[in-house]
């Protein structure tokens, strides 16, 4: 078997097989972690191939959406890595969209399956779902509270839907061109579109990462897996065989809790949660001495925040300015250049940025 060493050396390479590898090569080493517990890279490995069975039990195709709309856990991360690993299209939805908008998401990706977790099942109740829904529950079987959808799906349970253990998907071919996964506009131009995003893309964001150490990573996430800037993150770490630690809500003084307890080293959170970290009367308090690398992107980051978060906070901090649909890209070693604070720093290795005005001078 390729070692994942001798993938990430190559031009391409896809993250369900560099799971794999890691599954063999450290498959004790936690691979996610949520509040209910953790799971290494072998039980990982193995979910993701029940999960993947399962897609193609049920007649699902590579390259179909596979929709998810819940709050972050190692199922999550196990669905939507499966979906990939049989060669679906991986599609988080926010559910902070209203039912109807969500509804139509899941309609217009075109995604024969839903994963849900009970508090989005039950806000999408009265909805006619164009999906068959999959409630998150690791018990199986009717829970206390089961959702009744408009329309013709009845809900499956997840522990129930999934293929069993040991189940081995029919291997998929997966071409750098071929579809990764479908992020979700915020709508603020009209309404939501689905932005896909590539293999090849997602390689990027892993094969860049060399110096990153997110090999011995542990890598706090307290954003969405809706959002790409989760993902830039989410997905290298485990690329290289890092730990990713799950927050399923923000909270500033949970999140230095958990950061602390696991020995965080990387991070990527938006300018608003920084400030709410730092304004933490006992934020220096907490043991934050493992950091390593902190990155900030999606929303403007005051250049008084960023040098307090220099001041203060252990690590590395890159600011990065870019769009969801991918293109040219910046970043600002805020570390390294404290005299450039209020700016978003300069293109990215291989990008090129033209500035221009309402008259495109």
């Amino acid at each position: 078997m390729t070692t994942a060493a001798d993938m990430l050396a190559t031009g391409f390479a896809t993250l369900p097989d560099l799971i794999r590898a890691h599954a063999v090569e450290r498959g004790d080493r936690t691979a996610v972690a949520d509040a209910q517990g953790s799971i290494d890279y072998r039980t990982l490995d193995a979910m993701m191939d029940r999960v993947a069975a399962a897609l193609q039990r049920d007649g699902v195709a590579p390259g179909t959406a596979v929709a998810i709309i819940a709050a972050p856990t190692t199922d999550y991360a196990a669905v939507f890595l499966g979906a990939v690993r049989a060669g679906c299209v991986a599609t988080p939805i926010a559910p902070s969209a209203t039912p109807a908008a969500i509804a139509a998401m899941i309609a217009d990706s075109g995604a024969p399956i839903v994963f849900l977790d009970a508090g989005n099942a039950r806000a999408l109740e009265e909805q006619t779902l164009s999906a068959r829904p999959i409630l998150f529950s690791r018990e199986g079987g009717s829970p206390d509270w089961a959702p009744a959808f408009a329309g013709e799906h009845s809900f499956q349970a997840f522990a129930d839907w999934l293929a069993p253990s040991q189940a081995k998907p029919t291997p998929v071919a997966i071409a750098p061109e071929d579809p990764f996964n479908i992020i979700y506009s915020s709508g603020t131009t009209g309404t939501p579109k689905g932005i896909v995003q590539s293999h090849a893309m997602r390689w990027a964001h892993v094969s860049r990462n060399t110096a990153a150490g997110f090999d011995t990573a542990v890598t706090m996430i307290a954003t969405p897996l809706y959002s790409n800037t989760t993902l830039v993150s989410f997905l290298p770490t485990l690329g290289w065989g890092g730990t990713v630690v799950l927050m399923g809500k923000f909270d500033a003084r949970a999140y230095l809790e958990l950061a602390q307890l696991y020995h965080a080293t990387h991070t990527m959170l938006v300018p608003v949660q920084y400030q709410r970290i730092m304004a933490l009367p006992d934020f220096d308090d907490f043991d934050l001495s493992a950091f390593r690398f902190k990155t900030s992107t999606s929303a403007p980051f005051s250049a008084t925040l960023k040098a307090d978060v220099v001041a203060r906070w252990p690590g590395v901090l890159v600011e990065f300015y870019g769009m969801t649909e991918g293109g040219a890209s910046c970043a600002l070693n805020a570390t390294a250049n404290p005299t450039k604070l209020h700016t978003v720093g300069q293109p990215m290795p291989g990008h090129e940025i033209r500035l221009i005005d309402d008259d495109g001078v």
